[in-house]
């Protein structure tokens, strides 16, 4: 059973990144380059990428392979952690900043909505927690830290920054940093929440 909801996180998780990368060049407003540039500076998308990589890696034919070290406890942790981020943040902060239409509206609900869930769902069942520590956290936060470094100072640059909440034109240094602070104590307390109830379940 659990091969085939592989299977079905490898399909959902590459549909949707697809697609998206297909509907943004369509509807570039720059040159394809700027635009392919822009797409991986989404925490969305490199994070439902992160998220495709580990389904690809749990497919049978390629568990002997290079991808499989994604495929450990602690990853699944993590990854479940960064894409509960994405799917809370986009509900309550981004979805009522705009208002995708057909296809978009479907791809967008993958990203943000869909594959959060599938992956919420996928942990509870199979991620085995006997591995789950707090000082992992300190190695995991990592990931958004330098993604939050790069976006700023690509920012500066190009002034291009993929959401209204780290907008340093729009809404300045002293706003962002606040912005950021809050969005790390976001991810503190699901990656403490994943791994307490994780411990919890593990000794029911």
């Amino acid at each position: 059973m659990r091969n085939n909801i592989d299977i079905a996180g490898f399909i959902l998780g590459w549909l949707a990144i697809i697609g998206q990368f297909i509907l943004m060049i369509q509807n570039r407003q720059t040159d394809v380059t700027e635009t392919i540039i822009r797409f991986f500076s989404f925490f969305t998308i490199l994070t439902n990428i992160l998220v495709a990589l580990y389904f690809t890696s749990r497919i049978s034919i390629l568990k002997n392979t290079s991808l499989s070290k994604l495929s450990n406890s602690g990853n699944l942790t993590a990854l479940t952690a960064f894409i509960l981020v994405v799917g809370l943040i986009y509900q309550i902060i981004l979805r009522g900043t705009w208002q995708p239409t057909g296809l978009q509206r479907i791809i967008d609900e993958l990203l943000h909505s869909i594959i959060p869930l599938f992956v919420l769902l996928y942990w509870m069942k199979f991620a085995n927690k006997t591995d789950l520590i707090f000082k992992n956290i300190k190695i995991w936060l990592w990931y958004p830290i330098v993604y939050f470094i790069y976006i700023i100072i690509r920012g500066y640059f190009s002034g291009f920054y993929p959401y209204p909440f780290v907008n340093v034109i729009e809404i300045g240094y002293s706003q962002v940093l606040i912005n950021a602070a809050l969005v790390s104590t976001f991810f503190l307390f699901i990656m403490i929440s994943l791994i307490f109830i994780g411990n919890k379940t593990r000794k029911l």
